[in-house]
C-alpha cells in the first residue's frame, strides 16, 4: 500500500515538474553537481479530488543526489481547477536546517478611493492602463542557510511576460497554454503603446523598465496618446484577421475594445474638460508604487530617479508641477470646458502637505541615500501647485457637479455598466426595499442576542458601532476573522482557496488621504516572483474638517466578516491570487479590467459567506448591501439632477446608516471622485447571480457550487456576456456530461 501511494506521487504532475524545476536551478546543481537523480520513492502524501473542477493537495520530500553532494526537495502544493499550485518548493542540503516559513509582505496602498480594487487612472490621456493584481508563491530563507527556495513565478500551466528585452523580469521557465503565451505576445503591443504615458501604472503592475519615469505631460499628450492607440489597434486588428485560435481573438477583441474606450475617453476629456490634476496625489502614489515591502529591492532603487524626475531635477525633465499647470492654462481660452468642481479642488489643498510628509516617510523608511535634495524640492514644487491652485484654480471651480450626459454615459461604459441608467435605478430601488426589509427581520434577533434594547435595524446598527475596537488592537482583531474565513470557506465547499495567508495592514495617514475607504491593494502582475496584494484599511479620516469627520464605520466588531470577504477571500484577494496561480492571460487580466467584473465578484462573495456567519455579522452584510443598492440609484440620480446631494446624504446616513464623514466620501465618489463607479458593484453582482440561477437551472441536482465559482475565476475578468457565454457553451455541458 506505501509502495502504491509512492508511486501514485511519482507519477504525479506536481512531483515531475518539482524535479525539473530542481535540475534548471543553477544553486541546486552548484551544491549537487552534475548526473542528478532522485530518491527511490518520495516520502509523504499525495491527495485529488474530482470535485471542484479537479481539487487536491500534495506535500513530500524528495532526496537528491548528484556527483558533489546531496540534500532534500521539500513540496508543499495544492491542486486547483487541475492546476498544481505550489506553497512551497524548497532545496535543503545535507546537513543543513531550512527555515521554511510562510510567505509575507507588507503590501502599500491602491491610489484609487474606495472598497474598490486600487487602479491608476492618466486623466489627461483620458484612460487608465487597464489592470488587474497576480499573486505569487515561494518561501522565505533567512541568510547564510543554505536552502533554496525555487523559481515559484509560475505555477505549471501560469502566464509568462514575453517581451525577450525583459524577459528576466521573471524567474519561472514559460509553461503557459500555447495560446496564453501567443495572446500575450500580442498584449504587450499595447502595453509598449499605453506604457510611456502612464508609467507609474504599468510599473505598479509589475511592467519592467517603467519605474524611473513618469507620467507624460508634455505638450500635446493627448493627441499623442491617441496617435499610438490608434497605432496599437492597426496592428492588433491585422493580427485578429489572421488569427485562427479561438481563445486568442477573444483576447484580441478585448484589446481592441480597451483601445476603443481609450481613444473615446480622451477625445471626450479634451471635448469637455479642463485638465486640471492634483499632481501631489500623483506624484505621491507614484513614489508609494515603488517604496513598497513588495517591490524588489533592485525596482526599489529607481525610486529617486523618479523623485528627481518629478522634480525637474533628472537631465532634460520639467517638474511635473509646471507641466500640469501649463496644460491647464493653455486650454483656459476656451470658455466651454468645464473647471473642476470645488469640492476636488478643497480635498487635494487640504491633502497636499500630507503627501509632502508621506513621501519624505517613504524615503526615510527604506533608507533611499542621497535623496534629501529631491525631497527638498519635491516639497517646495508642491507647495507652489498648491499655492497656485488655491489662488488660480479654486476661485473659478465649478459647484455644480453633473456632467454632460455623453460623458457620464461614457463613465458607465468603462466601468461597465452596460445596461440603461434608469431601468438600473428601478432596479435598485426595488432590491433597496428587499433588502431593508430582510434587515428589519434580522435586527430583532441580533438586538436578543446582543442584549440590545431596540429592534429597529437602524437603532441596532448604531448599537454594534459603538463596540468600538482600538486602533492599537484594529489590525489583530481583523486577522482573528480572516482567519477563521478560510476553514469555512473550504467545509462549505465555496471555492478552492489558496494555502498562504492573506495580507492586511492599516494604511498610513498619506495612504488614507489618497484612499479614505478600505480598498485591496493589487500586487504586480507582470514579473510577479511571490508578492501578493493586501487589504489595506484606512484610519480616521485625514482629509476631515473636525472632530465630525471622523469614521465609525470600519472599526467595530461586526463589520470585520463584510469587509474581509469583500477585500480578502473569497473576494478581491482570492480573485486576484486565481489570475496569476491560474495562468490567465494579459487581455483576461488587464485589459478586460472593469469595476463590474471585479466588484460584481466580490459583492457576490459577500453573499456566499453570510450564511455561515454570526447573527450581527450578517445585519452588517445586509446593511453593505442596502449600500450597494443605494449607490446604484444615487449615482445616475445626482449626475442626471434627479436628486439633490442634500436629499441623497439623508438616505445615505438615515437609512443605510453610514456615518456623516462616510456620507460625504460617498457622494463626492458619485459626483467627483469617479462618476458611475458605485453603480459597477450592484449591477456586476446581479449579473452573476442571473448567470448563476440559469445555470442551476440547467444542471438541477448536477449543479456543483464550488466547480461554478471555481469556472468563473479560472475566465479571469470577462465581461459579463462573454463570461455567460463560457459558462453556457463551455461549463454547464460539461457538468452535464458527469
Amino acid at each position: 500500500m506505501l509502495l502504491a501511494l509512492r508511486s501514485v506521487i511519482v507519477s504525479s504532475a506536481v512531483y515531475q515538474d518539482a524535479l525539473d524545476r530542481a535540475h534548471a536551478d543553477a544553486r541546486v546543481v552548484a551544491h549537487l553537481g552534475d548526473a542528478i537523480e532522485p530518491g527511490f520513492l518520495p516520502v509523504g502524501a499525495i491527495e485529488t479530488r474530482s470535485t471542484g473542477g479537479g481539487s487536491g493537495r500534495a506535500a513530500f520530500v524528495i532526496q537528491l543526489e548528484g556527483s558533489t553532494g546531496a540534500g532534500v526537495l521539500h513540496v508543499e502544493a495544492h491542486r486547483w481547477t487541475g492546476l498544481w499550485i505550489y506553497r512551497e518548493l524548497t532545496f535543503v542540503a545535507d546537513g543543513v536546517r531550512a527555515d521554511r516559513s510562510r510567505v509575507s509582505g507588507h503590501p502599500g496602498p491602491g491610489p484609487g478611493p474606495g472598497d474598490a480594487v486600487t487602479s491608476g487612472r492618466c486623466r489627461h490621456a483620458g484612460e487608465r492602463l487597464r489592470s488587474a493584481s497576480v499573486l505569487g508563491a515561494g518561501a522565505n530563507m533567512k541568510p547564510l542557510v543554505l536552502a533554496i527556495a525555487l523559481s515559484l513565478a509560475a505555477p505549471l500551466g501560469a502566464l509568462a511576460h514575453t517581451d525577450d528585452a525583459r524577459a528576466a523580469a521573471t524567474a519561472a521557465p514559460d509553461r503557459s497554454p500555447a495560446w496564453v503565451t501567443r495572446s500575450n505576445e500580442l498584449a504587450q503591443i499595447l502595453i509598449d503603446a499605453q506604457a510611456p504615458f502612464q508609467p507609474e501604472s504599468a510599473g505598479f503592475f509589475g511592467v519592467p523598465g517603467y519605474d524611473d519615469q513618469v507620467a507624460d505631460f508634455g505638450p500635446d499628450n493627448a493627441r499623442r496618446y491617441r496617435e499610438a492607440m490608434t497605432a496599437a489597434r492597426a496592428r492588433l486588428q491585422t493580427q485578429l484577421e489572421l488569427e485562427r485560435d479561438a481563445n486568442v481573438r477573444q483576447d484580441l477583441q478585448i484589446l481592441l475594445t480597451s483601445i476603443d474606450e481609450s481613444i473615446e475617453g480622451s477625445t471626450l476629456n479634451e471635448r469637455y474638460l479642463l485638465p486640471w490634476t492634483d499632481a501631489p496625489q500623483l506624484i505621491f502614489s507614484g513614489i508609494n508604487g515603488l517604496l513598497s515591502a513588495q517591490t524588489p529591492p533592485e525596482r526599489r532603487a529607481h525610486a529617486l530617479a523618479r523623485l528627481q524626475r518629478y522634480a525637474g531635477l533628472a537631465e532634460g525633465s520639467t517638474p511635473i508641477t509646471t507641466l500640469a499647470r501649463q496644460r491647464y492654462e493653455e486650454r483656459l481660452s476656451n470658455p466651454d470646458l468645464l473647471q473642476p468642481t470645488k469640492r476636488e479642488v478643497q480635498r487635494a489643498l487640504d491633502s497636499a502637505d500630507t503627501y509632502i510628509a508621506g513621501i519624505r516617510k517613504l524615503f526615510e523608511a527604506y533608507g533611499i541615500d542621497g535623496a534629501e535634495p529631491a525631497l527638498d524640492a519635491i516639497a517646495t514644487e508642491i507647495t507652489a501647485y498648491a499655492d497656485w491652485t488655491r489662488s488660480t484654480v479654486l476661485p473659478n471651480a465649478r459647484d455644480d457637479t453633473r456632467l454632460p450626459p455623453d460623458l457620464y454615459a461614457f463613465g458607465l461604459k468603462q466601468y461597465g455598466t452596460d445596461i440603461d441608467p434608469q431601468l438600473l435605478m428601478q432596479r435598485a430601488q426595488l432590491a433597496f426595499m428587499e433588502i431593508r426589509a430582510q434587515m428589519q427581520q434580522l435586527a430583532p434577533l441580533v438586538a436578543k442576542e446582543k442584549g440590545i434594547a431596540a429592534t429597529d435595524y437602524r437603532e441596532v446598527i448604531a448599537a454594534l458601532k459603538r463596540d468600538t475596537i482600538p486602533n492599537d488592537r484594529l489590525e489583530a482583531s481583523y486577522r482573528e476573522v480572516i482567519d477563521a474565513i478560510d476553514p469555512i470557506i473550504e467545509r462549505e465547499n465555496i471555492v478552492d482557496v489558496p494555502q498562504r495567508q492573506m495580507q492586511m495592514r492599516l494604511g498610513s495617514e498619506a495612504e488614507s488621504a489618497a484612499s479614505p475607504a478600505p480598498h485591496f491593494r493589487p500586487a504586480p502582475l507582470v514579473g510577479n516572483t511571490g508578492q501578493q496584494g493586501t487589504f489595506v484599511l484606512p484610519l480616521g479620516n485625514p482629509g476631515g474638517d473636525g472632530d465630525g469627520d471622523a469614521y465609525d464605520d470600519f472599526n467595530f466588531d461586526a463589520v470585520r466578516w463584510t469587509l474581509s470577504a469583500h477585500e480578502g477571500r473569497p473576494g478581491h484577494e482570492l480573485q486576484f491570487t486565481a489570475m496569476v496561480e491560474r495562468g490567465v492571460s494579459l487581455a483576461r487580466s488587464m485589459f478586460a479590467f472593469n469595476s463590474v467584473n471585479v466588484e460584481g465578484w466580490a459583492l457576490y462573495a459577500e453573499a456566499e459567506l453570510v450564511p455561515y456567519e454570526p447573527l450581527d455579522g450578517q445585519l452588517i452584510a445586509l446593511q453593505f448591501r442596502l449600500l450597494r443598492a443605494a449607490r446604484a440609484m444615487l449615482d445616475p440620480m445626482l449626475n442626471l439632477g434627479l436628486i439633490d446631494r442634500e436629499r441623497a446624504g439623508r438616505m445615505l446616513t438615515e437609512d443605510v446608516m453610514l456615518s456623516p464623514a462616510m456620507a460625504r466620501q460617498e457622494l463626492d465618489r458619485y459626483t467627483v471622485n469617479a462618476p458611475g463607479q458605485a453603480t459597477s458593484y450592484f449591477y456586476g453582482y446581479t449579473r452573476i447571480l442571473e448567470l448563476r440561477m440559469r445555470t442551476e437551472l440547467a444542471l438541477g441536482a448536477k449543479f456543483d457550487r464550488r466547480a461554478f465559482n471555481n469556472f468563473l475565476l479560472d475566465q479571469g475578468l470577462l465581461p459579463p456576456d462573454q463570461l455567460a457565454e463560457a459558462v453556457e457553451t463551455v461549463f454547464i455541458p460539461a457538468q452535464q456530461r458527469r
